[in-house]
């Protein structure tokens, strides 16, 4: 099958990491490895991009040459990833109605309460036409499969497990030597997080991280703390670090994807609150390395994190609680390792990529064969 691809919050070239961007390349580098062809239709941006004339322009203009460009390069299907209120899909919708192109969204989102804000109505109205434009729309998150139930028959709608390649997140004892020499752990439990520097929830997520850590240290636990990551706030949170943990903590900076199989080897727990946190695939990620998870009861987090299993999930802001799950793993070498295993085998047997997306294609197919029938 020929794939249109398009992804209007974050094309798949953007210089930034982030979870969503790891779906996005999954998603396509899944397809495109079970031999269908992918086109990347356009790289434009809609994050906000309502609020930016000169941008809507530029939107049209992209509308034009898609037009023409699928006339003459006809697609099977278009998929967008990730469509909702702050970047609704303003390419999909027009262009695969101007040329009958089945039209499909994974991840689209449903936010009803946005309709009440004046700064996001606009997004509100442009993704809401998106998605009813849409001859099928899927999500990874439970919540939003729900909302979308408000707006499209369920015929129309499919949920499917957030997922990774286990095999490329296998706990490397190797690894993990060499990691806890270069860190100088010293036979400390190593708690590792792992977040983007920005300023927004990333950072204060890890600066709550950091006073959790402080917090435990002056109750008499020891450990060595390892955050990678990096970003804007880079100077803020070195700083807070060394001044809260001194020789407790290290920065290593951002740490490529393809390394951090090698980074999670090294650790004994992940720490992260996730806040506002759609999924977390750092939480996936760490699992599958057999680390046992602290994190916050909220967003998509409980969706991919066992509470009591494979980890602890504490009420959203409550940091006695969090500081108490902490030191739980800190303090039971037995409970953490036992959490660990359980973690890697969740992992394996609920969010394994390769087997959730399987159910993928048969939508995709029917999708394409039933296009143009009443709805």
């Amino acid at each position: 099958m020929h794939i249109g691809f398009y992804a209007p919050f974050k094309p798949l070239a953007h210089p930034s990491p982030s979870g969503d961007l790891v779906i996005a390349t999954g998603l396509h580098d899944y397809l495109q490895a079970r031999g269908h062809r992918l086109s990347v239709l356009s790289t434009l941006r809609c994050r906000w991009i309502y609020w930016q004339p000169w941008r809507l322009a530029q939107a049209f203009s992209e509308r034009l040459r898609l037009g023409r460009r699928l006339t003459r390069r006809p697609v099977d299907l278009w998929l967008t990833y990730h469509c909702y209120y702050k970047a609704p899909d303003l390419l999909g919708p027009a262009v695969t109605a101007k040329l009958d192109i089945p039209y499909l969204i994974f991840q689209g989102s449903y936010a009803t309460k946005v309709r009440r804000k004046w700064l996001t109505r606009p997004g509100f109205e442009l993704n809401r036409k998106a998605l009813l434009a849409a001859d099928m729309v899927l999500t990874n998150r439970r919540d939003d499969h729900v909302n979308l139930q408000r707006l499209l028959p369920e015929k129309r709608l499919g949920y499917i497990r957030p997922g990774i390649h286990p095999a490329r997140f296998a706990r490397d004892e190797e690894a993990r030597r060499e990691m806890r020499t270069a860190w100088q752990a010293d036979g400390r439990p190593v708690i590792l997080s792992a977040a983007m520097f920005r300023p927004d929830v990333k950072t204060e997520g890890l600066i709550r991280v950091i006073e959790s850590c402080a917090r435990l240290r002056d109750r008499g636990y020891d450990f060595l703390l390892v955050i990678a990551g990096e970003g804007r706030e880079r100077k803020r949170l070195t700083n807070l670090a060394g001044n809260r943990l001194g020789k407790n903590v290290l920065l290593v900076g951002q740490v490529p994807r393809r390394q951090m199989a090698r980074f999670y080897s090294g650790g004994d727990l992940f720490v992260f609150p996730g806040i506002n946190e759609s999924l977390g695939m750092v939480f996936l990620e760490a699992q599958s390395c057999r680390l046992p998870v602290v994190a916050f009861d909220n967003g998509g987090i409980p969706e991919v994190v066992m509470n009591g299993e494979t980890g602890f999930l504490t009420p959203l802001f409550d940091q006695d609680a969090f500081d108490q799950a902490v030191a739980t793993l800190l303090a039971d070498k037995e409970t953490r390792q036992r959490m660990g295993r359980r973690a890697a085998g969740y992992i394996r047997e609920q969010h394994d990529l390769e087997r959730n997306y399987r159910q993928l294609e048969k939508i995709l197919d029917r999708v394409v064969a039933g296009h143009g029938q009443k709805r």
